[in-house]
């Protein structure tokens, strides 16, 4: 019999006890001896989802056979994918569907109502094959909705306890000010207490001498949320918008207003330079995004249950690593997540942070030993990170290590050498910095070799580590000691041959 061990089990002692309220559909096994009664969640082809007295229960469709108005066409079964979250970022979901049914040869067709909604259609047949819609809930409500069984997936801004993670993207967070606002720039600390409300005079920052307005989303959004856990401090806005457009808009219009939003929507606004506590410059750009080294960067996440998904939804899943989603991602203004590069030597503002920055137990051989690894080298963006006080790499790291894996698998780095480098941030002993920076690049490629076991020892990266040798912002505050600590994947030529390779 095919049902389910567990199921089998469970269902035996439930029906002991009495017979369920007949409703949808009724599952009965090919082999005779259970009955399951209830409501209809969902059929992917493989797998019936149905809601009983008892729960929801998940039955392999090969081991039992369907009755009732409800049963699926078992040929071509109709998928359901309900999306819910994040409204800021909605705009990825109609191009992301539209690349998956190009992909699959299927016809995509989006519905003329105010909320997102499409279907995918079978293209000789017309035949419905999936319905998508979408619904903008603030976290804690799309949270609970997912887990109910009532969405399948959840587009979030950071993770949540207890939920899967699929990266879709990544944006940034930046300083919105009005295009004639004269103040030349912001620094994270600044920001912060602009943010917190302990500065409210433009004067205290290098401003004129006018009172700040401070603009934000409203603080249930998960844009604004985010914000918050990035910087460890509420938002004190008194001037709150419903969207990000509304958001730029109204601070365009007022030269004395400021607000955090994302870089997708700037405009009617200007970007405000940001840099960190040292005055360095801390730039949006595509590869800083991509590698976190900017401090506001933001994942793009597809939240799951821990259940399971229909076909076509973990299909759909799957897509997201592939170039054509990518694409998808860049036509919708938003980063992709495609792995770039870009050679060491490109990025001045990196090395002259190094002389700049190093600390007093950051000798010149160091900094020499440094240099000679980068020298002709490129630094690829797929960057690691570890979640607080841990040795877990966090959900981004965790989707760039398989990101990496499948690179490796499909010969993107042949003749070239990888090496993972670690650093850390300044505070300790140089000493300890350092080995604690050899051991998170050590970890890293554990991690590697775990998710990819088929690699050949000789396409694994190499580890090196170089303590607090290259900051990318100072350590005086928490952002900065963040950013600093991180593997980093530099890419070498290496044309010797391999060690079993027979001589010319």
């Amino acid at each position: 019999m095919h049902v389910k061990a567990g199921l089998v089990a469970l269902c035996a002692a439930l029906f002991v006890s009495g017979p369920a309220v007949a409703q949808d559909v009724t599952l009965v096994a090919r082999e005779g001896g259970i009955v399951l009664t209830g409501t209809l969640q969902g059929y992917d082809g493989e797998f019936y989802r149905i809601d009983t007295a008892y729960g929801p229960l998940t039955v392999d469709g090969q081991g039992v056979i369907c009755e009732g108005p409800a049963c699926p066409d078992l040929i071509a079964p109709r998928a359901v994918m309900r999306v819910v979250g994040a409204s800021d970022a909605a705009p990825l979901l109609p191009a992301l569907f539209q690349a998956f049914a190009r992909s699959r040869g299927l016809v995509y067709e989006e519905g003329a109502g105010e909320a997102y909604g499409a279907r995918i259609l079978d293209p000789e047949s017309r035949k419905e094959l999936a319905e998508v819609s979408f619904s903008a809930m603030p976290p804690q409500l799309a949270t609970a909705t997912l887990q109910d069984g009532a969405a399948d997936l959840m587009l979030a801004f950071r993770t949540e306890p207890d939920l899967g993670s699929h990266a879709v993207a990544m944006d940034a967070l930046v300083v919105l000010v009005a295009p004639d606002n004269p103040t030349p720039e912001i620094s994270t600390t600044e920001l912060g207490k602009v943010l917190a409300g302990e500065v409210d005079n433009w004067a205290q920052i290098g401003g004129p001498d006018m009172p700040v307005v401070l603009h934000a989303l409203a603080p249930e959004t998960d844009l604004q949320r985010a914000l918050a856990d990035r910087l460890g401090t509420e938002d004190k806005a008194t001037v709150l918008h419903p969207d990000l457009a509304s958001l730029a808009e109204a601070v365009a219009k007022d030269p004395w207003a400021i607000a955090v939003s994302g870089r997708s929507a700037i405009a009617p606004a200007r970007r405000m330079p940001l840099t960190d506590s040292c005055g360095f410059p801390l730039l949006p750009t595509s590869l800083a995004i991509k590698a976190e080294d900017y401090p506001l960067s933001l994942p793009v996440l597809l939240l799951t249950p821990k259940r399971r998904l229909p076909l076509l939804t973990r299909e759909f899943l799957d897509f997201l690593r592939t170039p054509d989603a990518q694409a998808a991602v860049s036509a919708a203004g938003f980063i992709d997540r495609s792995a770039s590069r870009q050679p060491m030597t490109a990025d001045g503002l990196r090395l002259i942070n190094a002389i700049q920055g190093a600390g007093e137990d950051v000798t010149l051989d160091d900094l020499k030993r440094l240099a000679g690894i980068m020298d002709g080298a490129d630094r690829v963006s797929l960057t690691f990170r570890f979640e607080d006080g841990s040795s877990t790499l966090d959900a981004q790291s965790q989707d760039n290590l398989a990101d990496l894996a499948q690179l490796i698998a499909a010969g993107q780095f042949r003749n070239q050498k990888l090496v993972l480098a670690g650093f850390s941030d300044g505070s300790g002993a140089a000493e300890a910095n350092l080995a604690l920076s050899v051991e998170r690049a050590a970890k890293v490629a554990q991690e590697l070799a775990a998710v990819a076991p088929d690699l050949a020892p000789q396409d694994l990266p190499v580890v090196e580590g170089f303590g607090e040798a290259l900051p990318m912002a100072c350590d005086e505050t928490a952002i900065g000691r963040q950013l600093n600590r991180r593997v980093e994947l530099w890419v070498v030529p290496d044309f010797a041959p391999p060690p079993d390779a027979p001589a010319p």
